[in-house]
């Protein structure tokens, strides 16, 4: 059982009264309802009511809505609930983890390259100070996961790299940013990914590390923040099957579970072995990872039975809670485990002073976005950007000697495009014109298909311009990857807008190339031919300006690489 006085929760005597309290007074069905964490998509009154009076929720997430719609919301929340809900934010890069509106400072991949902790540092900040402003408390992050297989893109920008200890050192500087300015952490997403290239919402994945490499990597991680006093984690529907093994050496093959639903791993693991005292929190539970390996209706008591204190996300609320009950009933899930997880939820609150505290004032709201959060971005762009390579010595380009620069710009349709990467387009096109250059930019087939033209790319290879007129019209060719993937497919590629496209790379034995990607970090294994390369880490105004500031010599490039750049190749290198 929890022990509320001891760390991470380190409760007063007040504290712990009012969680006394407020345990005895719940109902069964109030109990079961602090279980979930709602994902909010409808704001008006009378869905917000129903889901803290008819569900009894003991967290919110969200997705859309303006700043004051999201602000409106959590102020609903917090004043009309009979228990203060966990708010929560997935701010692992900034404050656009809480609200569109929010600032983006830098991911995981960005961090790690910086020099210094200064920029994950800032990063937590501007993260905490616009969670506040609007009420979130709860941040699911840091992604404190170890990236060990180049071709993993479900957090290679999302962690800070390969090295465990450069890990464990950004995450402890994210954690000690966020607990000095009041907000909870759930590191993410035990017992790790990273050395795998699935992606858990749409497989169970699997860690297979042996258990002497596990506790080198993932292990060190977890054991060094659980010692800062990190109050939660959040579980991965992934499997560790050595670990699982170790424990329970009958288990076969056919009855490896992921961490969600394993006692191995959440009670003789995470809270035996590693002593954590905290909350713990499932993954999104619509994944297949963990939806493929159990009925819905015994993997909502299962994940409680199994080590977990809350479930991320209803499928359908009622039914969900009456999964829930049934297990009761039926003996899949024991009231010593449903008190517990909800003592941890409630004292979870308490530890935040949720029960005293008042809502931030709408005057708040000023702080998301300001401009001093964009210095930030800024400072962390500067320090960030790297030069993965440039042996053709071409850098630093100029309008002086090369005018004529020809922009090839790939992004994934239809996610980038709806996210607005094609402003992206814009804003490079904007940045590069102010520093002299004369741009090219042929539009690719998604933009054609978007404007209503022809759905072929109308610049094959083979119908292009001449060479020799091609390199008497250009000086330097951009070529700028934008790809991004999520629940789409396991593994995020280069990718081209049309077969035999104007945009695959013959160019670069014409005509220097500078090779940039605004996203992943492992794009050379598709374009290892390119000489110069550049990981820039962002796509927004301040990493596109700093980009170009350093393709530019204004500004030097002052990030790091690690080795899984390479992609384990040696033509990657040349």
């Amino acid at each position: 059982m929890v022990n509320l006085l001891a760390k991470p929760f380190c409760l007063n005597e007040e504290q712990l009264q009012w969680v006394e309290e407020t345990f005895s007074s719940l109902s069964e069905d109030e109990k079961i309802g602090q279980l979930f964490v709602n994902l909010t998509l409808q704001r008006d009154e009378a869905s917000l009511s129903k889901l803290i009076n008819e569900y009894h929720i003991g967290g919110a997430r969200w997705q859309g809505g303006t700043l004051e719609e999201v602000y409106e919301q959590n102020r609903f929340f917090q004043e009309n609930s009979k228990v203060p809900l966990l708010i929560a934010a997935n701010c692992e890069a900034g404050g656009n983890g809480a609200v569109g509106e929010g600032t983006y400072i830098a991911g995981g991949a960005a961090c790690g390259a910086a020099s210094t902790d200064d920029v994950v540092r800032n990063m937590a900040k501007v993260s905490a100070k616009e969670m506040q402003a609007i009420g979130a408390n709860w941040s699911f992050a840091p992604v404190c996961d170890v990236v060990s297989n180049w071709r993993n893109t479900i957090v290679n920008t999302r962690a800070f790299g390969n090295d465990p200890a450069l890990v464990a050192e950004r995450s402890l500087a994210y954690l000690d940013e966020m607990q000095k300015e009041g907000i909870a952490c759930a590191a993410k997403h035990f017992p790790g990914d990273g050395s795998e290239e699935r992606d858990q919402h749409l497989i169970m994945g699997c860690n297979d590390l042996s258990v002497e490499e596990w506790d080198e990597s993932f292990g060190l991680v977890y054991k060094k923040l659980i010692d800062a006093g990190l109050p939660s984690i959040m579980v991965g529907h992934i499997c560790q099957p050595a670990y699982q093994k170790k424990f329970n050496p009958s288990l076969k093959d056919s009855d490896i579970k992921p961490a969600t639903l394993s006692p191995e791993l959440l009670q003789n693991l995470l809270r035996e072995q590693f002593g954590f005292n905290g909350l713990v929190i499932t993954d999104a539970t619509h994944m297949v990872g963990l939806s493929s390996k159990a009925d819905r209706k015994k993997a909502m008591p299962g994940v409680i039975e199994a080590g977990c204190d809350m479930i991320l996300f209803f499928n359908d609320p009622a039914e969900d809670i009456s999964y829930v009950k049934a297990g009761l009933e039926e003996g899949l899930l024991s009231e010593e485990r449903l008190n517990d997880a909800v003592l941890r939820i409630l004292g979870l609150k308490a530890m935040l002073n949720l029960h005293k505290s008042a809502f931030p004032s709408k005057e708040s709201l000023e702080m998301v976005g300001c401009a001093a959060h964009h210095d930030c971005a800024r400072k962390a762009a500067d320090e960030s950007i790297t030069l993965v390579k440039d042996t053709q010595n071409l850098l630093p380009i100029s309008p002086a000697k090369q005018k004529n620069l020809r922009l090839y710009f790939l992004e994934s349709a239809p996610v980038t495009l709806l996210d607005g990467a094609d402003k992206a387009k814009a804003k490079l096109i904007e940045e590069l014109e102010k520093a002299g250059f004369s741009v090219t930019a042929p539009k690719d087939y998604y933009e054609l298909e978007m404007e209503g033209q022809s759905k072929f790319n109308k610049f094959k290879v083979m119908s292009h311009e001449s060479r020799e007129e091609f390199k008497k019209n250009t000086d330097v060719v951009l070529f700028v990857i934008n790809m991004k993937g999520y629940a789409k497919e396991n593994n995020v590629r280069l990718s081209y807008s049309a077969s035999h496209s104007m945009e695959n790379p013959w160019f670069v034995s014409e005509v220097p190339t500078v090779a940039v990607s605004l996203n992943y970090t492992n794009h050379l294994f598709d374009v290892p031919m390119m000489k110069t390369f550049v990981n820039a880490y962002g796509d927004t105004p301040e990493y596109l300006h700093s980009l170009v500031e350093k393709l530019t010599g204004v500004s030097e490039f002052k990030g790091n690489a690690n080795d899984l750049v390479w992609c384990d190749r040696w033509d990657t290198r040349l």
